[in-house]
């Protein structure tokens, strides 16, 4: 299946589909899947054991197109934002709160990276399939889900989510075709945006980005990916603008702290209740405990047009942390038990592949699932590293979040 496919599958009235944690994390740089199990594949970057399920297709805002950007004048508009006082804050952590913007509402942040932090959005005129269901569940709603849509009685789909970048982290004149506007006083550009890597990918009138300067050299940005055209409409993300304001610094908690990282290796994003990334973005009603990510060398902190996992190659080294519910992996739980297994789901035995999978550590109770996996971020690391990551990490209580770490200190940067 192709990637645009899968954009007018997620797009659609159609239940969400299994996918797995770096399915989601490569979604936009991977064309085909297929389906097993009720979970899918991971095609050639290997299987994970975490089975989630959700609006998982990450469409790309790198690709490469033939008009360059249009930047933003630097003289264009003083921005209002600039007037407010945002925190000057480390990495990880949260410096603005969830609000609403007519019919709009932009929930808490729930990633954290060392170049910004993300919240979903959702719409009242639209359906969002961030929570997952089974693949039972999703077959028992199909053929009701089509006849609805069929008669264009169900709603639209959307899958958005709002960046707000570090200051000098955010490069508005890198938005490929993007036009510069004035929106409330602010610096701000729009564009429409593709789906995907592929030269035949189409720019969709549903698929928007829309960046403005909320302080000064600081920018936040709204992607909107909606299966209706007209909705949200860029007056509609506009109206995000007003909304956006500093609250108290908050650090990013996790779940876990980090005993052993490899040499070399750095943290690059966190999930606070959801996996790192946008696959945290993708999945943030999925009831996951929290996530990391690292890679090696240290990514970018400025230049950014998006998120690192939303563009192709950007993460080329490292390494997953997830702290998941044990209903969300594929394998069955084995309390108290290490595995360690390659990329096509098969228990690595001792002496087994060098380099590359997941291992699977699980809670004296069989309840809770750690996973540590290389699938899908080059594989380099060798699953002896693997397995000693996995095993140095300490999981607090995942229901009492008095017990977890702010992840400055966690991950052991």
């Amino acid at each position: 299946m192709q990637l645009r496919d899968l954009v007018d599958a997620v797009t659609g009235d159609e239940p969400p589909m299994a996918r797995t944690a770096d399915d989601i994390v490569a979604a936009g740089r991977r064309a085909e899947r297929r389906r097993r199990a009720g979970f899918a594949s991971a095609g050639a970057a290997g299987l994970v054991a975490i089975a989630v399920t959700g609006a998982f297709v990450l469409p790309t805002l790198g690709a490469e197109r033939d008009t360059p950007a249009t930047p933003a004048p630097a003289g264009a508009a003083t921005s209002q934002g600039a007037e407010a006082r945002w925190p000057d804050t480390s990495p990880f952590t949260f410096t603005f709160q969830g609000y609403d913007a007519g019919t709009l509402h932009v929930q808490d942040p729930i990633v954290t990276s060392v170049g910004y932090q993300i919240a979903s959005v959702y719409s009242d005129g639209h359906t969002s399939n961030d929570k997952p269901v089974t693949a039972e569940e999703a077959e028992a709603r199909g053929d009701v889900l089509k006849q609805k849509k069929k008669a264009a009685g169900g709603k639209p789909s959307l899958w958005a989510y709002l960046t707000v970048y570090r200051p000098g982290a955010f490069d508005p004149a890198g938005i490929p075709d993007g036009r510069s506007v004035t929106v409330a006083g602010h610096r701000a550009v729009q564009a429409t945006v593709p789906v995907g890597l592929d030269p035949w990918d189409r720019v969709d009138e549903g698929n928007k980005l829309f960046a403005w300067e909320y302080a000064e050299n600081a920018w936040a940005a709204v992607t909107s990916f909606s299966s209706d055209a007209a909705t949200p409409s860029f007056e509609d993300l506009g109206g995000l603008i007003e909304g956006l304001k500093p609250s108290s610094p908050t650090p990013a908690l996790v779940p876990f702290t980090v005993g052993y990282v490899p040499a070399g290796y750095v943290p690059l994003q966190t999930g606070t209740h959801a996996m790192p990334g946008l696959s945290g973005i993708a999945t943030a009603r999925a009831g996951d405990y929290g996530g990391a990510t690292y890679t090696r060398p240290a990514a970018p902190t400025t230049g950014l047009t998006a998120p690192y996992d939303a563009v192709e190659g950007t993460i080329t080294d490292g390494f997953h942390i997830f702290v998941t519910p044990s209903t969300s992996s594929n394998q069955s739980p084995e309390p108290g038990v290490t595995r360690c297994y390659d990329g096509s789901d098969r228990r690595v035995p001792d002496g087994g592949p060098a380099v590359g999978g997941f291992c699977n550590v699980w809670s004296a109770d069989g309840r809770v699932a750690l996973q540590v996996s290389a699938s899908g971020l080059g594989n380099k690391l060798p699953r002896a590293e693997l397995e000693k990551v996995a095993k140095g990490i300490t999981v607090a209580d995942v229901e009492d979040e008095s017990t977890w770490t702010p992840a400055a200190t966690a991950l052991r940067r």
